[in-house]
């Protein structure tokens, strides 16, 4: 699986374009839709109440900020960076440090502690490696700056005034708040597999849900644009 399939590239079987919609879709399909103070009562019971979703190529467009990253940092020193070379070598470096965390071979340690550990010989190997710390950070905090998708925000928007929404994701918790408030997300919370200490697809970020939200594994829907993001490979409720 190449980096692209990992966060967000098309599938054979789905894709991105459209997820909201379908989500949107798939939760209202349990009730009819209502108006006024009904439309924002919550689903009938045995209905999807809480929508959780797959951050990284569903809801934003983490490569094209990468690549808009480096583009930015390599005119600020006067030199030419490949980006898009840069943005898929990050997001394929640190995968090999996270499955070690998966095994047991590491102890527990942050997306971005991760993202830390590969920046370094990445930074170098760009021609990037005499950013001072306090650069290195800041480049390191580019994920917190990813872009939503342009139909993203508004979605979310859409389905949060029926339904709690929330990011399931590796990500830390530091991590998806300020990206939320970088790009407007409208999130109800933030969920992360940090809460939990283990890394997607481990089945116990997944039962956090409903147990975090008091409701019944049934009433939850994961969204996700990739088959990644899904428990065991299972697609939709729990």
């Amino acid at each position: 699986m190449n980096a692209s399939q990992r966060f967000g590239g098309r599938s054979p079987r789905w894709s991105r374009r459209g997820f909201l919609t379908g989500a949107l879709a798939a939760a209202t399909a349990v009730r009819a839709r209502g108006t006024g103070p009904a439309d924002v009562a919550g689903p009938a019971p045995g209905g999807v109440s809480v929508l959780v979703f797959d951050v990284f190529g569903t809801v934003v467009d983490w490569r094209s900020g990468l690549i808009a990253e480096a583009g930015r940092i390599g005119r600020a020193r006067g030199i030419a960076v490949d980006g898009p070379a840069l943005a898929d070598a990050w997001a394929k470096s640190y995968q090999p440090a996270m499955d070690r965390v998966r095994s047991g071979e590491l102890p527990w340690t942050k997306l971005e502690g991760l993202l830390r550990s590969v920046a370094g010989d990445l930074l170098v190997r760009f021609g990037l490696g005499d950013l001072s710390v306090k650069e290195k950070e800041d480049f390191v905090h580019a994920w917190r700056r990813l872009p939503p998708w342009p139909d993203a925000v508004e979605g979310l928007t859409r389905l949060r005034r029926r339904r709690v929404i929330a990011p399931l994701s590796n990500a830390n918790v530091a991590l998806l708040t300020h990206m939320a408030r970088a790009a407007g997300l409208p999130w109800d919370c933030i969920l992360s597999a940090e809460l939990v200490r283990r890394y997607k697809p481990a089945p116990e970020v997944y039962r956090m849900v409903p147990e975090m939200f008091d409701v019944k594994p049934s009433e939850v829907m994961m969204v996700a644009a990739h088959e990644g993001g899904f428990c065991c490979g299972r697609r939709g409720r729990w």
